[in-house]
C-alpha cells in the first residue's frame, strides 16, 4: 500500500483549520484501516506566512496528532509557491501526494478514488468538478470562457480542474525539474506527461473564513496563466499592427486622392477619434509586451520561490 501525503496550503486559516484537521484525520485513519494508505501516511499543512494563529494551531495539532505535519514559510509567497513547497517536501517521504485546499470545499470523500487510480498505474490524477452549481452565474460563465480561451491559445489545461490532484513520486520528481518562478501549476502538470486520469466530485461551500481569491487576485492569476504558457498574445499584437498599417496606407491613398481632386474636408471629429483609438491601442499593446518583459526579468534573477522557516514531520 502507498504512503500518501495530503498537502494543504494555508493562509490565515485559523477559523477553518480545527475542522479541517478533524475531518482529514478521520478520513486518513479510515484509509489506513482499509489498506488504501500506509501507516506512515501524513497530512502536511503549509503555512504561507499567515498573520493569524495558523502556525500555532499546526504546531499544537502536530504534538497531539502524529498524522499532522507542517511547513512554515518565512514569508507569504502565494498559493502556488506554498503548494510547490509542500509537494517538494512531501516527495521525500511519500509514494504519492494529494494537494487540496484548507477550506473544505474539495470533497475529501473521493480521496479513496485518487489512491485507487494511483494503484492502477496513474502518476497524475486530476480532481474535476462535476458541476458548478455552487458558483454564481458570473463566475460560471467567466470560468468557462477562460478555459476555452486558454485552449485557443494552445495551453494544455484540464477543464474545471483547480489544484485538487494526486501526483506520484515519479511525477513529483519531474515537477522538480521545472525551475520557473512564475508558477501556474494547472498548466505545468499536464506538460509533465505520464499516465493520468480524472476523479469527478462536487465542490462544497467554504466551511468558515473568507476566500483568499477575490476577483482582482483571480484576474491576476488568470493573466499569469496566459502569459506563462503562450506567446500568442504577442503574435496577435503583431497581426493587429499589420492590419492597422494596411488601413493607414489605404487612408493615406484616400487622403492624397481627395487632396489632388480638391474634395478634401477638414474632419476634426474623425481625426481626434483616430488619435485616441490608436493611442489607446498602442498603450494596450505596450502593456502586454511589458507583462512578458516583467516575467523575463523575474526569471533571470533566479530568486528562490520559497524559503522554509520551520518544518514538522512526525516519524
Amino acid at each position: 500500500m502507498p504512503t500518501v501525503y495530503l498537502v494543504v496550503p494555508c493562509y490565515n486559516e485559523e477559523d477553518v483549520l480545527p475542522e479541517t484537521v478533524k475531518r482529514l484525520t478521520e478520513k486518513m485513519t479510515a484509509m489506513i484501516a482499509d489498506g488504501l494508505a500506509d501507516k506512515d501516511s501524513r497530512m502536511l499543512f503549509v503555512d504561507d506566512g499567515s498573520r493569524d494563529s495558523t502556525w500555532e494551531l499546526i504546531e499544537n495539532f502536530s504534538k497531539e496528532n502524529t498524522l499532522v505535519g507542517g511547513l512554515k514559510l518565512s514569508h507569504n509567497r502565494g498559493h502556488q509557491n506554498a503548494l510547490l513547497a509542500g509537494l517538494m517536501s512531501a516527495k521525500e517521504h511519500c509514494d504519492c501526494a494529494i494537494s487540496l485546499d484548507a477550506d473544505l470545499q474539495d470533497d475529501i470523500g473521493v480521496l479513496d478514488q485518487f489512491v485507487e487510480k494511483f494503484n492502477e498505474g496513474c502518476q497524475v490524477v486530476y480532481g474535476v468538478r462535476s458541476s458548478r452549481r455552487t458558483d454564481t452565474a458570473f463566475k460560471r460563465s467567466t470560468a468557462r470562457s477562460y478555459y476555452k480561451f486558454m485552449k485557443a491559445l494552445g495551453v494544455e489545461i484540464v477543464y474545471d480542474h483547480a489544484d485538487y490532484r494526486l501526483m506520484g513520486k515519479q511525477a513529483l520528481d519531474a515537477l522538480a525539474e521545472y525551475k520557473e518562478v512564475n508558477l501556474f501549476l494547472r498548466g505545468i502538470v499536464p506538460l509533465i506527461g505520464f499516465r493520468s486520469d480524472y476523479v469527478y466530485y462536487e465542490r462544497h461551500e467554504r466551511f468558515a473564513g473568507k476566500s483568499k481569491y477575490p476577483l482582482s487576485k483571480m484576474l491576476r492569476f488568470a493573466l499569469d496563466g496566459v502569459t506563462s504558457f503562450s506567446v500568442k498574445p504577442l503574435r496577435i499584437i503583431s497581426n493587429i499592427g499589420m492590419i492597422i498599417c494596411c488601413m493607414s496606407i489605404i487612408g493615406l491613398i484616400y487622403g492624397l486622392i481627395s487632396f489632388l481632386t480638391g474634395s478634401s474636408v477638414a474632419g476634426w471629429t474623425s481625426l481626434i477619434c483616430s488619435i485616441w483609438f490608436l493611442g489607446g491601442l498602442q498603450m494596450f499593446c505596450i502593456g502586454i509586451v511589458g507583462v512578458y518583459v516583467g516575467k523575463i526579468y523575474s526569471e533571470t534573477k533566479h530568486r528562490p520561490r520559497f524559503i522554509i522557516e520551520k518544518e514538522i514531520i512526525n516519524d
